[in-house]
């Protein structure tokens, strides 16, 4: 009994650590957003680029930021933008939405797409981090 009561905090510490293996990491995902900072800006002076400004991307509608040149086949996409759309989106955005004009070959690891969506997330609207 004493050595299943002496390995509960191993046990409990083992648990803990896999558990926050698996959570959402903002600097992970600040560092991945490295490889959409050739085309995408944030916050509160980001403007439209070569891709639109991702501020606020969060429960928005595809093919809405103001004055940014989608396709055709971005702004017929008919999208909300929430987790599983951006995740299956990122992985491979010609196969998400054919005639998109967005050429990135795309992220396929899952814990980096949950990173990099926790990132965006910090940014409303305009620009501001929540």
């Amino acid at each position: 009994m004493k050595a299943v009561l002496a390995s509960a905090p191993i046990l409990a510490a083992a648990l803990l650590l896999g558990t926050s293996a698996h959570a959402q990491d903002v600097s992970a995902g600040e560092r991945s957003f490295n490889k959409c900072r050739a085309c995408h800006q944030l916050g509160e002076t980001a403007k439209n680029t070569i891709g639109p400004v991702l501020n606020g991307l969060f429960g928005r509608s595809s093919g809405s930021v103001e004055g940014y040149s989608y396709s055709p086949a971005n702004k017929a996409a008919g999208l909300t933008w929430d987790d599983a759309v951006f995740a299956d989106y990122i992985k491979d955005p010609k196969a998400k939405i054919p005639g998109t004009k967005m050429i990135f070959a795309g992220i396929k690891n899952e814990q980096e797409i949950k990173d990099l969506a926790a990132y965006l997330k910090q940014f409303d609207k305009d620009g501001k981090k929540l």
